[in-house]
């Protein structure tokens, strides 16, 4: 069982809109934020053209949906049984099940505490809003945790997206609540195998800031 301890961030959720230009959140002040999701994509829009175009859109919308079928499912599991619901494995697939217990031992011996799970923040600062997997104590330490699937065993240069994200996060969430957080833990399920790559938040700031300021430039002109 995981121990939980709330903590207020001062509303209940976010509203949410997506459209062409991605997904964006309302704050409580009215304010419409674009998704940290949204804006990092500019990082990865090349490279996703380019794999399109290589393996043909039919494929590649296939490849896609797959992974975002999968991903959403091992999200879930993860959820409920960090959530402590008895019936977290109640009707999952055998892939599902496989890739959640290969995960299952690293979260019981290693996540001591949970603040908070599927969380809509959002940063006036940063101008951007999202929703974090996890937020709780691993190793001893309070961290942004986040859930990634994959089917190939990734190299670290390969994450810095998500490095990013996590970043983004700690800031959000340290100005909604002043508890600051610099540990970064991405969870990486993987056919290949688990990964576990942990970064310190001070190590991503500049990138997601000049990300942020590419966005709104793109935004400004059109692009």
């Amino acid at each position: 069982m995981f121990k939980h301890e709330a903590v207020s961030l001062g509303y209940d959720d976010l509203g949410t809109a997506t459209g062409k230009g991605g997904r964006f959140y309302e704050a409580p002040t009215g304010k419409k934020y674009p998704s940290v999701t949204t804006v990092l994509g500019i990082l990865s829009e090349d490279s996703i053209r380019e794999w399109r175009t290589r393996v043909g859109a039919e494929e590649a919308n296939k490849i896609s949906h797959r992974a975002s079928t999968r991903g959403t499912a091992v999200h879930d599991i993860f959820e409920k049984y960090v959530d402590n619901e008895p019936d977290y494995a109640k009707d999952r697939m055998p892939h599902i099940m496989e890739t959640f217990n290969q995960m299952k031992p690293v979260l019981d011996e290693r996540l001591t505490l949970v603040y908070a799970q599927e969380a809509a923040l959002y940063s006036d600062h940063l101008g951007i809003a999202g929703r974090v997997d996890l937020v709780g104590v691993w190793d001893g330490k309070i961290s942004i945790i986040d859930y990634k699937t994959s089917a190939k065993e990734k190299r670290r240069e390969w994450c810095e997206g998500y490095f990013a994200q996590e970043a983004a996060y700690a800031i959000m969430w340290e100005e909604r609540t002043g508890q600051p957080i610099t540990q970064l833990v991405t969870l990486i399920a993987g056919d290949e195998g688990n990964q576990i790559f942990i970064e310190h938040r001070d190590n991503w700031t500049k990138k997601l800031i000049d990300t942020i300021h590419e966005y709104n430039r793109r935004k400004l002109f059109g692009r």
